[in-house]
């Protein structure tokens, strides 16, 4: 789904790209990969100018605007904009992570039996896909509640201002991730790929973008429930 609104958005945010960084490829969600001759295939910006269309479409106000500055597929840049309420979060590798009321340090030690956790799955994954409904069931099962949002950008920025304790995604879509991704790093959440390596070290399209995320201990825990439900 596709609105006035995302095409608006979309439009301004390129255009203030290309006028400030001219010579940086742009891989926007609507527009696609936009480069020309000259263009430094290093730098890549990526640009998801509404994060939640869906939630829009039936008057939900959950929904964010990303944009992250890759280089050589690694994200150092990451800003998350939720303009319903008014509050962004920004993060830049390596000097740490800021919110709307000051420095991130992502999610707090809870019961673990209290469990709250966000889910997200790529567009490609189909309603009765099998992994993937295991794996909601088994999340299900074990936390006290499991949000999808339909705005993974709003569940980064949640898991990383500690409202949260966990994320999970399930070939999750590339546009989006690198500025959520950076986010929570920088406030010192773990992400793991499925397999238990560190996740997204080199970020493209066409990787394996499936991972959980959280403090040490619940990812140890999701990384469990995620080979119960292979």
């Amino acid at each position: 789904m596709v609105t006035d609104l995302d095409l608006a958005a979309e439009e301004l945010i390129v255009a203030r790209l290309q006028a400030r960084y001219p010579a940086d490829r742009i891989v926007s969600e609507e527009a696609g990969v936009l480069d020309h001759a000259g263009t430094d295939s290093r730098r890549t910006w990526l640009v998801d100018p509404l994060d939640g269309t869906n939630n829009i479409a039936i008057g939900l106000p959950v929904w964010s605007v990303g944009i992250a500055l890759c280089v050589a597929d690694d994200p150092v840049v990451g800003v998350v904009h939720d303009p319903v309420v008014g509050r962004t979060w920004s993060a830049r590798r390596g000097a740490g992570a800021q919110g709307p009321d000051g420095p991130l340090t992502g999610p707090p030690p809870r019961p673990s039996d209290r469990l709250l956790l966000a889910w997200t799955q790529g567009y490609a994954v189909s309603r009765g896909e099998p992994r993937a409904s295991a794996l909601k069931s088994a999340l299900e099962l074990r936390a006290r509640r499991v949000l999808q949002l339909w705005a993974p950008l709003s569940a980064w920025a949640l898991l990383a201002s500690g409202d949260i304790d966990g994320f999970v995604g399930y070939r999750s879509e590339y546009v989006d991730l690198p500025a959520g991704l950076l986010l929570a790093r920088e406030a010192g959440v773990d992400v793991r790929a499925f397999d238990g390596s560190a996740f997204g070290e080199r970020l493209g399209p066409g990787a394996d973008l499936s991972f959980v995320a959280g403090r040490r201990e619940v990812v140890d825990e999701l990384l469990q429930l995620v080979a119960v439900s292979q």
